[in-house]
């Protein structure tokens, strides 16, 4: 994330802390997330009777992430964040009547009495003092109210950790589970169904573990008691299973860390296992901190005096580390007079499924944290009591309070619990995994959705040659194709490898139509039927493919020819040489220059390239009918184009052969074709264009893309644009109004501080510099293959590797390696097969985004 999104994001939670009444609690949960529920969100919106093509992708998709040829189902989780605010009691009478409630709650428990009635008057009261609270919450953050079943999936959610635990998407939709009105009193249905849990401190009633021998010597023989003090987890016993779960609280924590690297609630999410965490807070007033801070300060004189007249060494380290903490705490909380202290615990959780499991997990976390200088410890008899901190609506067991951190509300928000890992779409093509989080989490795009979301569907790929680019690119036309979509694809490979991609993927729903050999015409006055829009595309590509301004004397001259041609019985680019000869015929500086226009096209129109521009006796191309197909590809192999040196060297560009030129001017014409079937058609329209730079390297071919990024929401299309350098994309404004943003392996450090800047993120980071140039796909690394660093329309940040679906006929002409088959290619590029997957689970590991990129969830 960069600077000023992070300073934004720490701006919202602080504000939020500040405004939290007197205690507060945030749980950070991981809710399983099912196979089904993910292959659920790639089909939504989409008629897949009508498109079984898509349909065959999620299946394949499906059975990968059920783990059909892994050992056991692949583990997804999600990050869910969840606020509770305890409801202050107004007056002394309403507390004394909570107090008797609570206490007569207990004894009719006990006795095997029903509960009291909660009256309607308390109910109103209650809901006006919720809703009065949550409109005085600060912070901009999107709140909304938790349901009744999601807060009995929190507890479902505890004590079947790592079971076959309920999903949280059902929940999430599920109207069950709320009290309702009944005769002025409030019912509540019977969770009866939530069953009955049984919790074992360590176990205590399971086998002895073995264990090993240590010098000759049995760990059996130190004692009973010792095993016990060596199992610190908790058995939770249900109807689902028994649940292995170890709770570790923080303990210590470094006195001074900076935004960049204090959230180490974020960095759970980077482990390759769920975390659960809660962070139980009391806020005290500003006020109350500087008394506090006051009554520290001359306790701390007071041991000064005393060391000074007892040692000789003079005052202990601690002792002045301590005084520069008062110091710079007074000062900060001096500074802002609605500033509070956080007095936080904090409780992290992870589970298995078998006690070994666990244990390992807990000790990978441990590790993890004293790496980062934080401090956590795993009480013996003390887990029974953090696992009760992490159920809702729970009062704080006292002996949790020896964990307590205190810190200001500033700091405590660099804590990174309220940020997140989620870029991408919540519905679409599933085009790979994320390598922000440690678990598998797909990662999902829906750009043909983009326009009806009020946002842009064009975007931008930028990386080196064998970064991916190509793969990305061709998995998103390909999805748009299967999910009832349409891709107009310039082909300019001599491999034709678009055309052997689209006859592969989409048969039967393709077309290729040949541009250079010349079979259909593309003459602009031909082709379109509105004669405005013709008129207009040939003056452009005139101007192109003579290198002449559109505002100069020879583009004036061009502009009148090209008016005469269309008022012809026989509206055509052959006309416009005629109209040009009869302008040449007379005296005159104007007749001069018509004379040296005629000469000059008449050199391009004689070429074999141009025949399908000049030729009016090929049969013109039906853009109607000619152009169908679902998945149409115009290849343009054999038209060169001059190096990209000579566009900026007006000089270089006249002396290019004459081939080039040919090919800059006709691929013009050939995009302007793609942009108006695009605008034309109903349905949404993708217009993939790789290496971009022969299209904006011209005035007319960039004002084409331009158009194309601002008018295409309008009109559901987008532009696909891929290049080695974001400036290559076209002018600045395009670059911003680019939704989708994405950067491969770019290894030139100049380049990827441009691509980096692009994101959004700080050219200069050399974190984020080492990433892009090193760390992503790295080369000769096949299992690394397929790493991008990406930005939604959110402006959500992350990274994650493409996989490309295992499905025949997409993998057989996705990839590009010159001489490897389609088996080794999905090594290479990263296919969904097995090994894949696996490849993608710990690359994820090993490489990622620094921490301190991590994006707003």
């Amino acid at each position: 994330m960069g600077e000023r999104t992070r300073e934004e994001l720490l701006n919202r939670v602080t504000s939020l802390v500040r405004s939290l009444p007197g205690a507060a609690r945030i749980y950070g949960l991981c809710a399983r997330v099912d196979p089904g529920e993910v292959v659920a969100r790639t089909v939504a919106g989409v008629d897949y009777v009508k498109n079984p093509h898509w349909a065959e992708v999620a299946d394949a998709q499906l059975r990968l992430l059920a783990g059909d040829d892994l050992d056991a189902p692949v583990e997804m989780h999600r990050r869910t964040l969840w606020l509770a605010v305890p409801l202050e009691t107004s007056g002394a009478r309403a507390e004394l009547s909570a107090a008797f409630a609570t206490a007569w709650a207990e004894l009719s428990a006990t006795l095997g009495l029903p509960p009291a009635p909660v009256p309607a008057h308390e109910v109103a009261d209650v809901q006006q003092r919720a809703r009065q609270m949550a409109a005085e919450f600060g912070g901009g953050l999107e709140l909304h109210p938790a349901r009744p079943a999601e807060i009995v999936w929190m507890h479902q959610h505890a004590v079947a950790r790592g079971l076959d635990e309920p999903l949280l998407a059902e929940s999430e939709r599920s109207e069950l589970r709320g009290s309702r009105l009944v005769s002025g009193v409030l019912r509540a249905p019977s969770h009866a169904d939530l069953g009955h849990v049984r919790i074992l401190e360590g176990g205590s009633d399971e086998p002895e573990p073995e264990r090993t021998a240590v010098r000759g010597r049995s760990a059996r023989g130190k004692g009973k008691s010792a095993q016990r003090v060596g199992r610190r987890w908790l058995q939770v016993e249900s109807e689902a299973g028994s649940s292995y779960q170890a709770h570790l609280a923080l303990a210590e924590m470094p006195r001074k860390f900076l935004a960049a690297g204090g959230d180490f609630l974020a960095d759970l999410d980077r482990l390759p296992f769920g975390v659960d965490w809660v962070s139980d807070l009391k806020l005290v007033p500003t006020q109350k901190v500087a008394e506090e801070i006051k009554r520290k300060k001359r306790d701390l004189v007071d041991q000064a005096e005393q060391y000074a007249a007892q040692r000789e060494t003079g005052l202990p380290e601690d002792m002045h580390d301590a005084a520069e903490d008062l110091g710079d705490l007074g000062a900060r909380a001096a500074r802002n007079s609605v500033e509070v202290e956080v007095q936080s615990v904090t409780v992290m959780t992870v589970w298995g499924e078998s006690p070994a499991e666990c244990e390992r997990r807990a000790g990978a976390l441990h590790s993890r944290m004293r790496g980062a200088n934080y401090r956590l410890v795993r009480p013996v008899g003390g887990q029974e009591e953090l696992f009760a901190l992490t159920l809702p609506a729970t009062a704080t067991p006292p002996a949790t309070r020896q964990y307590t951190q205190h810190q200001l509300g500033e700091d405590w928000a660099m804590h990174g619990a309220f940020t997140g890992q989620s870029f991408g779409d919540p519905t679409g093509a599933m085009i790979g995994f994320s390598q922000d989080v440690g678990t598998v989490t797909p990662t999902l795009l829906d750009i043909a959705n983009a326009p009806m979301q009020n946002a842009s569907a064009s975007f931008g790929i930028a990386g080196d040659l064998g970064g991916g680019k190509s793969v990305l690119l061709k998995m998103i036309a390909s999805s748009i194709v299967d999910r009832g979509g349409r891709v107009i694809a310039i082909d300019r490979t001599k491999r034709r490898e678009w055309a052997a991609f689209a006859q592969s993927a989409a048969p039967g729903r393709c077309q290729v139509v040949d541009a250079a050999k010349a079979e259909l015409s593309i003459d602009p006055l031909r082709v379109f039927a509105d004669p405005a829009v013709g008129a207009r595309y040939a003056l452009s590509y005139l101007t192109v493919q003579l290198g002449v301004g559109p505002m100069t004397e020879y583009g004036a001259l061009l502009k009148r020819a090209v008016a005469q041609a269309g008022t012809t019985s026989f509206p055509c680019m052959a006309e416009v040489l005629v109209a040009l000869e009869e302008m040449a015929t007379g005296e005159g500086t104007r007749a001069h220059n018509a004379a040296s226009l005629t000469e000059w096209l008449r050199v391009a129109a004689d070429e074999p390239l141009a025949a399908a521009v000049f030729d009016p006796e090929l049969p013109v191309l039906d853009l109607a009918c000619g152009m169908s197909s679902d998945f149409v590809v115009i290849t343009t192999a054999g038209l060169t184009l001059p190096p990209r040196e000579a566009v900026t060297h007006p000089e270089l560009m006249r002396n290019q052969p004459l081939e080039a030129l040919i090919g800059r001017a006709v691929l013009y014409l050939i995009a302007a074709i793609g942009r108006e079937v695009a605008f034309a058609d109903t349905r949404f329209t993708l217009i993939p264009l790789d290496e971009a730079y022969w299209l904006t390297s011209s005035a007319e071919g960039q004002a084409l893309v331009d158009e194309i990024v601002y008018d295409g929401r309008k009109h559901g299309a987008g532009v696909g644009l891929g290049c080695h350098d974001v400036r290559e994309l076209g002018s600045d404004t395009t670059l911003g109004l680019l939704a989708y943003r994405f950067i491969s392996r770019t290894c030139d450090p100049v380049l990827a501080a441009r691509g980096l800047e692009w994101l959004g993120l700080p050219g200069d980071d050399p974190d984020l510099l080492r990433t892009v140039t090193t760390d992503l796909s790295p080369f000769g690394k096949k299992a690394r293959a397929g790493e991008i660093l990406g930005r939604d329309p959110r402006m959500q940040i992350g990274r994650f590797k493409v996989l490309v679906p295992g499905v025949e006929r997409l993998l057989a002409d996705i990839f590009t390696h010159p001489e490897a088959t389609a088996s080794t290619d999905q090594m290479g590029d990263g296919a969904s097969t097995t090994g894949g997957l696996s490849a993608a689970v710990s690359a994820s590991l090993t490489s990622r985004v620094p921490a301190h990129q991590a994006q707003q969830g």
